[in-house]
C-alpha cells in the first residue's frame, strides 16, 4: 500500500512539474506584448498577436509534454492494480 501512494506522489510531481515547465518556458521568452507598437488599425496596445503563436507550438514543449504524459501514466498504473 506504501509504495502504491508513492507512485501517485511521483505521479502528481511530474504533472506538476511539466506544466510549470511548459509555463516557465514562455515565460521565459520575455515580453509577451510590446506596448509600443501600433495596431495595423492604428488602435493602441493590444494582446493579440499579429501572427501565430509559435511559442506555444507542441514541438517546443515536448519536455513538459512528456513529463505530463509519464506522470498519467504513473498514475493509471497505480489505479488499476
Amino acid at each position: 500500500m506504501q509504495s502504491g501512494m508513492i507512485l501517485i506522489w511521483i505521479g502528481a510531481l511530474l504533472i506538476v512539474g511539466g506544466i510549470v515547465l511548459a509555463a516557465g518556458q514562455v515565460l521565459w521568452k520575455g515580453r509577451l506584448s510590446d506596448p509600443h507598437r501600433m495596431g495595423s488599425t492604428g488602435s493602441g496596445t493590444t494582446l493579440e498577436p499579429r501572427e501565430r503563436a509559435r511559442a506555444l507550438h507542441p514541438k517546443h514543449h515536448w519536455p513538459s509534454i512528456a513529463l505530463v504524459a509519464l506522470g498519467i501514466v504513473l498514475m493509471l498504473a497505480e489505479a488499476a492494480v
